[in-house]
C-alpha cells in the first residue's frame, strides 16, 4: 500500500470521524432545544388554566364586592394583559424579551390578585360561598403546577445553555442555528412573598 494511499484513507477516517461528531452534537442541542420547548408548553397550559379560572372568580365576586368594582376590573385588565403576552411567548419560547414579558405580565396579575385577596377579607359571606371556596383551590393548585413546570423548564433550559456553551458544542452552535442561550423564566419571588395569604 503507498503512502499516499495510507494518508487518504487516514484523513478520510478523520473526516468521517469529525462529521459524526458534528451530527452528534446537532442532534444533542436539537434534543435539549425540544426539551426546554416543550418545558415552556407545560408553563402555558397551566398559565391558560389559570387565566381562565380569574374571570369565574372575578364573577363570583362581583355578586358581593360591589363596592369594589376598580379591584375587579384591575384583576381583568391584568388577567387580559397577561393572556395576550402568553400567547406572543407561546410562539419564541427560551425568547429574553418574551421570558421578560411573560414575567412582568404574571407578577402584575400576581399583585391585583392579591389585592382582590386582601378585600374579600372584608367580605365573610362572599368567603363562605361554596363557589368561590372551590375556585380558590382550583387556582391555589393551579399556582402550584406552574410553579413546578416553571421550574421544570428552567432545569431543562439550563441543560440546553450549558451544553452549547461547552466546548466543542460552542464551536458549532452558531453554524447549526443555535446562537443564543433559552432564557430562564423568572417570577419575581419578593412579589409572590408579599402576596397576601387567603383562607376560605
Amino acid at each position: 500500500m503507498s503512502p499516499t494511499l495510507i494518508v487518504v484513507i487516514v484523513l478520510a477516517a478523520l473526516a468521517l470521524v469529525l462529521v459524526l461528531y458534528g451530527i452528534g452534537i446537532y442532534n444533542k442541542l436539537v434534543t435539549l432545544k425540544n426539551r426546554y420547548q416543550n418545558g415552556f408548553s407545560q408553563i402555558e397550559v397551566q398559565l391558560k388554566r389559570r387565566h381562565d379560572l380569574i374571570p369565574n372568580l372575578v364573577e363570583t365576586a362581583k355578586g358581593y364586592m360591589s363596592h369594589e368594582r376598580e379591584t375587579l376590573e384591575a384583576v381583568v385588565t391584568a388577567r387580559n394583559q397577561a393572556a395576550g403576552v402568553l400567547q406572543t411567548a407561546a410562539k419564541s419560547a427560551g425568547d429574553l424579551p418574551a421570558m421578560e414579558s411573560l414575567a412582568g405580565a404574571e407578577q402584575a396579575l400576581t399583585g391585583a390578585m392579591g389585592r382582590l385577596f386582601a378585600v374579600m377579607e372584608a367580605y365573610p359571606d362572599l368567603k363562605a360561598n361554596q363557589n368561590m371556596m372551590q375556585l380558590t383551590e382550583e387556582l391555589t393548585t393551579t399556582e402550584n403546577k406552574v410553579a413546578f413546570a416553571r421550574q421544570a423548564y428552567n432545569d431543562q433550559a439550563t441543560a440546553y445553555n450549558t451544553y452549547r456553551q461547552t466546548f466543542p458544542p460552542i464551536a458549532f452552535a452558531n453554524l447549526f442555528g443555535h446562537g443564543a442561550n433559552a432564557a430562564l423564566l423568572d417570577f419575581d419571588d419578593a412579589e409572590l412573598e408579599n402576596a397576601p395569604t387567603v383562607s376560605f
